[in-house]
């Protein structure tokens, strides 16, 4: 990458995003923009089970675990050393998975993230605490609905008011394959799609490893889904919770929750 980490943290700190262009590769992309079809269609299924379709349409949550392309994107790690440097080169957990669909001239695909709103409710006065990552699947432009970001808003603890939102919005626009970066208390939200098209982007989140994560991936993947220590590590299978006293006492390599993790 051609940006500094002293440039992306600079960029962090005073803006509360970092733009980095043509990331991901066009053929990973291809697949991903599939896969991310099948993964909203499972996630359907269990919205209609228990009722909550309502502002739903087009999203997906914890797209992991299906040994497809967004799997994969996870193993590739992109941009590790400016995640790594952001939580002061310590281990770092995926605290979340998701996938979004800006659909076209819709009304009703997902209500919260059409609303301005910040993705970490602690607001931690400059500790880092939570990343959000959004890989852009599809080119974002401002006809399509392209990520609204209020630049410098993750440094006050209050929300914006509406007059100051109006005028201080700016939407992020980009390739397909391109990525941002911001730190999670920066107040975002998604743009209306007033094109023929969705567009489609990836959302996964990142924090410290003492921090809980939105749903237990080492449980819902099981002990022998992560194929190398790295992966382990991302996924939260060294920061797990012993459940019993045989789990708690045993030789540091077979312990649940590791050194290291904060």
């Amino acid at each position: 990458m051609s940006k500094t980490i002293k440039e992306f943290l600079y960029e962090i700190d005073i803006l509360g995003f970092s733009f980095f262009e043509n990331v991901v590769p066009v053929e990973m992309l291809k697949k991903i923009s599939i896969d991310i079809e099948t993964h909203q269609t499972k996630c359907q299924q269990w919205q209609r089970k228990n009722g909550i379709t309502d502002g739903m349409e087009g999203c997906a949550h914890h797209i992991i675990g299906q040994n497809d392309s967004l799997d994969d994107f996870l193993n590739m790690f992109f941009l590790d050393e400016y995640i790594q440097s952001y939580f002061d080169d310590g281990a770092y957990i995926l605290n979340s998975y998701g996938a979004l669909n800006n659909l076209p001239y819709s009304k009703d695909s997902y209500k919260h993230g059409h609303q301005f709103h910040r993705d970490v409710r602690t607001y931690a006065r400059g500790f880092h605490l939570m990343l959000n990552m959004l890989v852009m699947v599809d080119d974002f432009t401002v006809e399509n609905g392209a990520t609204k970001v209020i630049a410098g808003s993750h440094q006050n603890k209050e929300r914006p008011s509406d007059l100051f939102i109006e005028g201080n919005t700016k939407q992020v626009t980009g390739l397909a394959g391109s990525i941002i970066l911001f730190d999670s208390n920066l107040w975002h939200s998604a743009a209306p799609n007033n094109t023929e098209v969705s567009r489609k982007a990836i959302t996964p989140t990142f924090t410290r490893a003492f921090m809980k994560q939105q749903l237990d991936y080492p449980r819902m993947l099981g002990e022998d889904y992560p194929q190398n220590e790295k992966m382990r590590q991302l996924l939260g299978y060294n920061s797990r919770t012993p459940s019993n006293l045989d789990e708690w006492y045993q030789p540091p390599e077979k312990r649940m929750y590791k050194a290291g993790q904060g």
